[in-house]
């Protein structure tokens, strides 16, 4: 049985990005609709808040932070995990970016992107650059154990 949820596939290269809703670990709703127009987003999905290889990915970005947050990109991390686990994974690793909660309904985001493994109910490592355009552009998705490099989504930043 896959891991990925046989039910939603991921949006291919040059398709729309699926849009949506979620609270930040400050209750903001963020939507991508959004940054339509004004900036590209890099969009990472993660399994959970406080576990190893999350924390390092997350730890990387921020101090990265500079190459997916500035005036021309927005970086968006989402996991379904509650807003208040969100809001002290935050606070204990000073990640000053949104990381937007998918707890409820429990991983509709996570689904409309092909990455929920329905048999862990938990969001794959799957990371979507997105245009000012609001389409996919890149796309990478890793297993649960599977760290990225944050240097691939980066030069696929570059080639925007």
């Amino acid at each position: 049985m896959s891991e990925i949820s046989a039910a939603h596939e991921i949006p291919a290269v040059g398709a729309p990005a699926p849009d949506f809703a979620l609270p930040d670990q400050h209750g903001r709703t963020v939507r991508l609709a959004d940054f339509r127009g004004r900036k590209n987003v890099v969009l990472l999905f993660y399994p959970f808040a406080f576990t190893g290889v999350c924390t390092g990915e997350l730890c990387a970005l921020r101090d990265e932070l500079p190459a997916f947050q500035n005036a021309d990109v927005q970086l968006l991390a989402v996991s379904c995990d509650s807003m208040h686990s969100l809001r002290a994974f935050a606070d204990q690793e000073g990640l000053d970016y949104p990381l937007l909660s998918d707890f409820w309904p429990h991983g509709t985001a996570s689904r409309a992107y092909g990455v929920f493994a329905e048999d862990k109910g938990c969001a794959l490592r799957g990371t979507f650059v997105i245009d000012k355009e609001g389409t996919v552009r890149w796309t990478v998705v890793n297993g649960l154990p599977d760290a990225r490099d944050l240097h691939d989504y980066a030069k696929a930043l570059e080639s925007l």
